[in-house]
């Protein structure tokens, strides 16, 4: 008999924003990365207030990894969004 294990690294993304066209820009930008790189991912805008509210940011757009902030107050490039994603 054979069992077969399947890991996924499957990150949890979020893009925290309140809608305007920069937070779009970010979440674009992200999408772009994870289906150009083949990242096993999930990535959700967030848009609710209350929600954003508990995650400790200044400004936004902001991403969000694994429930951690790892950029916020920028639109990334293509560039940083890759190297973000590496670490």
């Amino acid at each position: 008999m054979f069992v077969v294990l399947q890991i996924t690294n499957n990150m949890d993304i979020k893009i925290l924003g309140s809608g305007c066209c920069r937070c779009k820009k970010t979440y674009d930008i992200v999408k772009q990365v994870v289906e150009d790189d083949h990242i096993d991912a999930t990535i959700e805008y967030v848009t609710d207030i209350a929600k954003i509210l508990e995650y400790d940011i200044m400004s936004m757009p902001a991403i969000v990894i694994d429930g951690k902030v790892v950029l916020n107050g920028q639109v990334p490039t293509a560039a940083q969004v890759r190297q973000i994603l590496k670490n």
